[in-house]
């Protein structure tokens, strides 16, 4: 009964299988049919591996909504370099909202000869063209936060000032925290000296000979410090004209969550324009010498995260490449073969001409003579 019973489940299977199998002695192979199969074959190798290079590869993928957190503060991290005497200048913040000045306890003011070494300025020249790079290609900007990691550093190496020379220029680096609203950070001639209408800057001590704000950006963030991130204005050298000049940046700081396989953080992406223009009271151009940066916090937040192609959707499209290739190498070597039986068919029928017979009674037949039992013998 068990082996009654294991004989119908196996006929019931072979009747159920989608796949009959021809045997051998039935099949008939030829060297067109040879022919294609090794361009499907390789036309399949090569595609498995193009497919294979797109599966390892991950993409960015950029979602928008609103920024709704409004309390947190705004950490802004500066490496700043500027052709004056750190007595002569003061860096701060002017809070918008609450029209004060924020607290800029965070900043370093280190004495430095503001001319870079040869290896500095083989590194900012590189930075530079990086800079003129993404202007150009923005999708190089996915690729630099893929090789973003916390081990990396965009920043310029140790200063190696020669002691002999003294120091002429004055590096302001640090980090403060300012609020999420629009404001203005801006480095000036005098220190700053808060009061409740505002804030003023001690400038009447200095001689307009020494203004020099010929300056450096070596780093300018928005957010937790990323090393790796190259940011619009990292590498921008400025060379003041004149000794009453005015630069200034208008700075739109997006906030920013970023999620790679390497790094999570919330930094926050800027875009910037600049202008520049000297200060001549006579020629109606008016303001105060410095470098201001005044930057606005949008209300749209943007998270970047790295995407990568499920494993079940690669094999769906390498199965897809491999029976897509087979069916219709196929179907044009069934079509090949068609229309070559038919041109030789012809070339066949053409190449058979009528023959002549002659009659008894003198005319000829142009039919061809039919060919009998007993013609054969």
């Amino acid at each position: 009964m068990r082996r009654l019973n294991r004989k119908k489940t196996l006929n019931l299977m072979k009747e159920l299988d989608a796949f009959p199998k021809v045997p051998e002695s039935y099949v008939e192979t030829s060297a067109s049919g040879g022919t294609v199969s090794l361009i499907a074959f390789t036309t399949i190798a090569f595609l498995t591996i193009m497919e294979f290079m797109v599966y390892r590869d991950t993409w960015m993928k950029y979602e928008y909504e609103v920024d709704k957190d409004f309390t947190s503060k705004l950490r802004i991290n500066i490496d700043i370099t500027v052709a004056m005497r750190c007595q002569y200048v003061g860096a701060d913040v002017l809070d918008l909202a609450e029209t004060m000045v924020a607290s800029a306890d965070g900043l370093i003011y280190e004495p430095v000869v503001f001319d870079l070494t040869p290896q500095q300025k083989e590194l900012q020249r590189m930075l530079q063209l990086i800079q003129s790079r993404l202007q150009e290609e923005h999708s190089l900007q996915d690729v630099i936060f893929k090789s973003a990691f916390k081990s990396a550093s965009t920043a310029l190496p140790p200063r190696e000032d020669n002691s002999l020379q003294s120091p002429d220029a004055c590096r302001i680096h640090g980090h403060l925290y300012v609020n999420k609203v629009a404001g203005n950070f801006h480095i000036t001639v005098g220190k700053a000296i808060p009061h409740p209408r505002g804030h003023a800057h001690l400038a009447a001590l200095v001689s307009h000979e020494s203004y020099n704000f010929s300056h450096r950006i070596d780093h300018l963030s928005f957010g937790e410090l990323i090393p790796g991130i190259i940011n619009p204005l990292d590498g921008t050298e400025k060379i003041a004209s004149d000794h009453n000049q005015m630069f200034q940046y208008f700075i739109t700081v997006v906030p920013t969550k970023l999620h790679t396989y390497k790094i999570s953080a919330e930094t926050h992406q800027f875009s910037v324009t600049e202008r520049e223009r000297v200060i001549n009271h006579a020629a109606g151009s008016h303001g105060v010498s410095g470098i201001f940066m005044k930057y606005d916090i949008s209300s749209l937040m943007v998270t970047v995260t790295e995407e990568h192609m499920p494993f079940w959707q690669f094999l769906v499209r390498l199965c897809g490449i491999i029976g897509g290739i087979f069916s219709t190498t196929g179907i044009l070597h069934g079509f090949g073969r068609f229309v070559a039986e038919i041109i030789f068919c012809r070339f066949r029928l053409g190449s058979y001409k009528s023959t002549s017979v002659p009659l008894s009674d003198g005319h000829t037949s142009n039919h061809l003579p039919l060919i009998t039992d007993n013609s054969t013998h």
